[in-house]
C-alpha cells in the first residue's frame, strides 16, 4: 500500500490504480475505523485499508448506506472479514480484527477524494 496525497474514485469501478478497482465488484473500497487501528497500535494502511476514518463507527453502518468522501460518493456494500493475510502483519492480527476490518464500499460517483476531507453520511 502507498499513502497518496489525493486518489480518483472511479464510478462502478474503484480507486484509479488500486489492484481491486475492478468493475461490478462489491469491494471497491476498503474503509476502516482509524480508532481500530490505533488500539492495535496499527499504522494507518497496515491493513490494507483504501480510507481510515476517524469519528465514525463505519462497523455500524448497514448495507446501501450511502457516504460522501471528498467530491466521491461510496455505498457501503458489506463488512470485510479478516483474511489468513493478516496473520502475514502480524501474528493474532486475523482474530484480532474480528468484527473490526472494516466496511466495503462502491463508487457510485466517482470524484477526487483527499487526505483530510470530511466523511459524511447521507
Amino acid at each position: 500500500m502507498q499513502q497518496r496525497p489525493t486518489v480518483d474514485a472511479v464510478q462502478g469501478v474503484g480507486l484509479k490504480d488500486d489492484m481491486h478497482a475492478i468493475p461490478q465488484s462489491t469491494r471497491q473500497v476498503l474503509l476502516i475505523e482509524q480508532e481500530t487501528l490505533h488500539a492495535l497500535k496499527l499504522r494507518p494502511g497496515a491493513v490494507k485499508e483504501n480510507i481510515t476514518t476517524e469519528g465514525i463507527a463505519l462497523m455500524s453502518l448497514p448495507p446501501r448506506q450511502r457516504l460522501r468522501v471528498g467530491e466521491a460518493l461510496l455505498e457501503i456494500t458489506k463488512e470485510c472479514k479478516p483474511c489468513e493475510r493478516m496473520e502475514e502483519i502480524r501474528h493474532g492480527l486475523r482474530s484480532d480484527l474480528e468484527g473490526k476490518r472494516g466496511m466495503l464500499a462502491l463508487v457510485v460517483e466517482g470524484g477526487r477524494i483527499s487526505v483530510g476531507d470530511p466523511v459524511k453520511i447521507l
